[in-house]
Order: structure tokens, then sequence, then C-alpha cells
């Protein structure tokens, strides 16, 4: 059991929630205007502090440096510019056919804010993943109190001071720590907790909601496969792959966990895998260490470490990578080949630069192991087989797919994302997001 804050802090917990408790009708009553007016002076706060943004991600993580292009960054004003778009048209009223028997004049649902909600931030993208949830947050109309994720110290400090900078505590707030200030806060009688992180915290989080029927929003992981059709081009669906896995070091829910390819492919995509992790990278036989984030800290480190060992002595061979350096948290692209299903790896979600490569002779072997590992966030399915779609769809449950491509499911502003059951409760981005973030409220006049 984790430490309890000192009474300074408590206090000062107490006082945001009570101001913002206090603040819940002048927020609800706010217009389009006035909610668009904060995203708009938000949006501009992030633009003007883009370089500082982007160097604090390079300093926490080893986040490749692309200033006001970082992905990060643009996320959060992409979801900002969504918003700024529907907004009005999303608060109004949506009218439903009424049923004639019962006579009335009038149905329709008004969406209407939660009220205070509680936002946490997660370490792996600790500035996109604070800021997109929080931009539907305002635009449903609710106050917030916000936790950056400590495992980031610069990137929190940095998205604290742009909080404090662009909104007033009664509507937006921000405190920073670590567990015993997020075991705190869980213990408020909030409306509407949005978390994103692992499976095993979004139960704890779960678990104190519970306490004061408090409605969550889980954004969580699970294990993503990647499922290769023998009609495929070896050379798309590995180059793919690989992006797919070692983006941010494979610190990424979305990243693809494992790959399934036709017994009779292997001996050709193996290679071709290889020479894509090489040409994305390596510089003369050196890992460029610019293109490739480090893990988040030591634990992560010797978690991701275990997979590895666990894998190679129940069997397992690794055909690329495999080179550990512990003074600066780095672990090289690794590809496995012959990795058991009953191996840690193949267990739990990698979350880190592991990729196993997998084979089937029959769907039936995919479907059994997804089933028996969990619903993931993803699921990849590469096929020009509509055939092959269709029955991967139909013998499998997820939180989203991409075919023949790689997270676009989440890259589409017109389509919800969330997870399914073990990888997620709810739905965000756009419009989903602010009726996630608002309570649907059915409205009869007779």
């Amino acid at each position: 059991m984790s430490e309890a804050v000192d009474t300074q802090t408590q206090t000062e917990i107490q006082r945001i929630f009570e101001l913002q408790r206090s603040n819940r009708l002048n927020l609800k009553c706010s217009t389009a205007e006035q909610r668009k007016a904060k995203l708009q002076k938000l949006r501009d706060v992030i633009v003007a502090r883009a370089d500082e943004i982007d160097d604090a991600l390079f300093q926490d993580m080893r986040k490749q440096r692309l200033g006001i292009e970082h992905y990060e960054i643009q996320s959060a004003l992409g979801e900002i510019d969504v918003a700024l778009a529907g907004l009005e048209d999303w608060m109004k009223p949506e009218a439903v056919e009424p049923t004639p028997q019962l006579g009335g004049k009038k149905t329709y649902i008004q969406y209407e804010p939660r009220g205070v909600c509680l936002l946490f931030g997660p370490w792996n993208f600790p500035f996109s993943l604070v800021f997109a949830p929080l931009v539907q947050i305002i635009a449903a109309g609710n106050a917030c109190i916000v936790k950056p994720n400590e495992m980031q110290p610069i990137v929190s400090k940095v998205s604290a001071s742009i909080i404090r900078e662009v909104f007033d505590e009664q509507d937006v707030a921000v405190l920073e720590g670590g567990v015993p200030l997020a075991d705190a806060l869980l213990e408020l009688p909030v409306d509407h907790i949005f978390f994103t992180g692992s499976p095993a915290v979004g139960k704890r989080i779960m678990a104190a909601a519970a306490k004061n029927l408090t409605s969550v929003t889980l954004e969580l992981g699970g294990k993503c496969p990647m499922i290769v059709d023998d009609g495929c081009d070896p050379m798309q669906a590995a180059g793919m792959a690989i992006g797919g896995r070692f983006r941010n070091a494979g610190q990424l829910c979305l990243s693809v966990d494992h790959v399934w390819v036709p017994e009779a492919m292997l001996d050709t995509f193996v290679p071709i895998a290889s020479a894509v992790v090489d040409k994305m990278f390596y510089v003369d036989g050196e890992l460029n260490k610019a293109e490739l984030s480090r893990m988040v800290d030591n634990r992560n480190f010797h978690r991701v470490k275990a997979h590895l060992d666990d894998a190679v002595a129940r069997g397992a061979k690794v055909v690329k990578g495999g080179q550990l350096e512990e003074d600066d948290l780095t672990i090289h692209p690794t590809l496995l080949v012959n990795v058991p299903l009953d191996s840690s790896i193949m267990q739990d979600e990698i979350f880190g630069p592991l990729l196993p490569i997998l084979t089937y002779k029959n769907r039936d072997e995919i479907y059994q192991q997804i089933d028996a590992t969990g619903k993931p966030l993803a699921m990849y399915i590469f096929s020009p087989n509509d055939e092959f779609v269709e029955d991967v769809l139909l013998n499998t449950s997820s939180g989203g797919v991409t075919v023949n491509s790689m997270m676009m499911h989440y890259m589409e502003k017109n389509l919800p994302f969330g997870g399914a059951n073990q990888s997620g409760i709810g739905r965000c981005k756009g419009i989903f997001g602010f009726k996630e973030l608002s309570n649907a409220r059915s409205v009869f006049e007779a």
C-alpha cells in the first residue's frame, strides 16, 4: 500500500474539487462559442510552445525531435481542430422519431456534461494522451482535474505549465505527483474518470470508481495481432509489421504485438523483415538511437528482458537483434521465431521492441490463441481476399481493426476508438469522445 499524501496536498485536492463542483452549472450552461474559445486558446499555446514540448519528449524518452510536426503535438492539435469544427452541431439536441402510440409531440436526446472529471495521463504518450482526452472533456462542458504521468517528469512539468496558462482552475486544474497522489484523487466522488494505461492499473481505477458509482473510460491495451494471408506481398507485409511494432520502441497500446504468417511464407518473410529493421534503425551496422526510443525505466527494461530470456529458454530463436544496453535502457529491435505459445511473451502484452513471428497451418490456430489471451485493442489483417477478412472478423473480437494498413482505424477521425473488455471500456475521439464525456439525457415532451 502506498504512503498517503501530506495534509497540505490533501487540503489542496479537496479545495480544487469543491471549486470545480460549484462551477458545474456554469460549465453546463456554457455555449459552443465559449467552449471553442477555450480550445482555441489551448491550441495557440501548444503551437507557441511546440519546441519546448518537443524537447521535453526527447529528454524524457528519447523521442525523435520533430518540432511542431511531432506526432504527439499533431495528435492534440488534430483533436482540437475536429472539436472546433463540429462542436456546435454536437451540442444540438438529437431529434428522435416519437412512437405514434405514445402521442409525444417532441422527443430528443440532450447531451449534457457529466460534471467533474478526473484525467490520468500515461507515460508512453505523455503529452498527446493528456491533451487529446482533455479536449473532449472540455468540449462536453466538464470540469477536470488532470494528473500527468510522473514517469515523464519534464513533459509533466511542461503540460502542467500549459494547463495553468490556459485555464482557470475552476475549469481545469492540474496536480503533479506519483501513486500517493493518484490514490488520493481516486477517493474523490468525481463524476467520471478517464484513464489510459495498463489493464492491471485499469482494474484498480475501476474498483475505486465503483465506491462512488463513477463512470469510467479506460483506454488499455492487449496483444494486438497482425494476421497475414498467403495471398499477401511479403515485402509490404513485413514493412508494415516492422513499422507497426517498433514505433516508440513498441511502447504503444496499438503496436503490433506479434505476427502470424502462413508456414510457407516464413522463410521469405523473416529475411525481408530483418532487412527492413536494418534500413530503419541501423547506419553502417550501428544502431541509430535517434530513431529508437529508450525503455521508459529500469523496471520496464527488465520486464521486457525477462520476456526475451523466457522465450529463448523455452526454445525461441532470435533471428534479428537481441542486444540490450542497460546503461541507457536501450533494447535493439528484436525478431523471434519458434516462440512457444505458453511463454510469457505470448501471454502478456509485450510493450517493448520484441516481435514474435508465428506460423499457422489453418486459421483456427490463430483464433484459439486470440481467444485465450483476451480481446485486443487492435487487430491488423493483411489479405487481398474478402472472404479471409470476413472470416477473421467473424471469429474474433477486438476494439478496432485495420485491414491492409496500420493503425488507420485510429487515425480516421470519423470512427470511434476504444477497446473491448480487457483492452478497454468506452469510446473516444471526435464526436464519439464528446458523447462519451456527456450524459445522454432522454427528453419526452407530451
